[in-house]
């Protein structure tokens, strides 16, 4: 059975979220709502461009881009969708799929074109009234995935009239009004103006929908509490850590009711021995954990937590809990990831802070065409030196062409975070 999903929606104008087509007023910072949406068990985001003009066309575009570099989870674009090459866009932006608008007089012809180019299984369209699905039918079920339907009283007629899957506006949040909706044979998910809130817990929704038998993507547990070992006071102790990084954040514990909490809600959930109660981190600070594994060690007496981490981690206001060093031995960073963010480090702070002999500086004064040739010179170097047996000075030229690499990066405002996300998605 495939899974159902909850779907957020985002609407953009001139470059920034906002309410709605219809209340243009700002809906909130761009990475804390893809942080949220990301970390609270939203399944997918449908992104509005409400742009009016070819610039404001292209600053959306370019949030639309960076949404996709915050988050993890796909998204399908919609809005201002008028020809092939928006949908070019939209997908070279990072989106999972597009959302052409039914309601248009083009929308069929560009629909034909588009999934001949790009595969029908990027290809959804909104659904308003039955007359459009009953006039095209036969077109929806060749070149469409499927529908994004905006009125819930179409919805028996529309799975008379065809099997696509769609997804459908779901107006409350009214446990019943879901279920209706979820238990409907082409039902793929829903979507709502209460799945954009920032409070809204969609992993705690979907273990409610679970119960009455929708199939989600949340936690089910390959482990019980009964098959862990536990301590003399009957819990297990729990370390945290960056999912990311890999960066140790802290140590607590958990009981029975604790780790119950922290698998229905997906944020983690410990019991305080000193208080003698059960505590959600951040819960006061706004500092929340966000599940993303949960693994015992070989004893089961122990779980290892790797959480997206909102904040800080510490109460002292450190990041990690662990800052008071006692031994420190000098060694070479080997980790590949660690190498790449501390050089890079190394190169915007010239950059920021330039340094009087530094060669970076001197590549960085004077300016693009210079680092560019530079960059250039040694992807020549590298050819070269790929042709001798001796893979040696290959391995000189690679590392002095991504070090230039990086000089053009820190110039252009890239990431190496941007460049894997980007390898990610491919």
């Amino acid at each position: 059975m495939e899974l159902k999903i909850l779907a957020a929606t985002l609407y953009l104008k001139d470059g920034v979220p906002v309410k709605g087509p219809d209340d243009l007023t700002p809906a909130g910072d761009l990475n804390f709502l893809a942080k949220v949406y990301n970390d609270s068990g939203i399944d997918k985001i449908f992104v509005f461009d409400l742009s009016n003009e070819d610039k404001e066309h292209e600053k959306n575009i370019h949030t639309i881009r960076e949404l996709n570099r915050l988050t993890e989870i796909p998204t399908c674009g919609g809005g201002n969708i008028r020809r092939l090459e928006d949908i070019k866009k939209l997908l070279y932006a990072g989106c999972k799929q597009v959302l052409i608008n039914g309601s248009k007089s083009y929308c069929f012809a560009l629909v034909d074109e588009a999934s001949s180019r790009f595969g029908h299984e990027k290809i959804l369209v909104s659904v308003k009234n039955i007359d459009f699905v009953f006039k095209h039918k036969e077109v929806i079920n060749q070149k469409i995935h499927e529908m994004l339907v905006m009125e819930p009283k179409i919805l028996d007629s529309v799975e008379n009239l065809t099997d696509t899957q769609y997804v459908a506006l779901c107006e409350e949040n009214d446990l019943e009004h879901m279920l209706n909706i979820l238990h409907r044979e082409h039902s793929r998910g829903i979507y709502g103006t209460f799945l954009n809130t920032v409070e809204i817990n969609a992993m705690e929704l979907k273990s409610t929908l679970s119960a009455h038998g929708i199939k989600m993507d949340n936690f089910e547990p390959a482990l019980k509490w009964s098959d862990f070992k536990l301590n003399a006071d009957g819990m297990i102790p729990v370390i945290a850590q960056d999912y990311r990084t890999g960066k140790v954040l802290m140590l607590a514990y958990m009981n029975e009711e604790a780790f119950n909490k922290t698998i229905t809600t997906g944020k983690m959930t410990y019991y305080s021995r000193s208080r003698k109660e059960l505590w959600v981190k951040g819960a006061t600070s706004g500092n929340i954990q966000y599940v993303k594994v949960l693994t015992a060690d070989c004893d089961k007496d122990t779980i290892l937590a790797k959480v997206s981490q909102v904040g800080v981690a510490c109460h002292t206001g450190k990041y990690s809990c662990f800052h008071n060093e006692i031994v420190h031995k000098e060694y070479i960073e080997r980790n590949p990831l660690k190498v790449f963010e501390d050089e890079y480090a190394v190169i915007q702070d010239r950059k920021i802070n330039p340094k009087e002999g530094s060669y970076t500086n001197y590549l960085f004064d004077k300016g693009l065409d210079k680092i560019l040739k530079k960059v250039g010179e040694e992807a020549t170097e590298i050819i070269i030196a790929a042709k001798n047996p001796d893979a040696e000075e290959m391995k000189y030229e690679a590392a002095d062409f991504l070090y230039h690499l990086m000089v053009l990066m820190v110039e252009k405002g890239l990431t190496w975070e941007d460049i894997t996300g980007e390898l990610s998605q491919r």
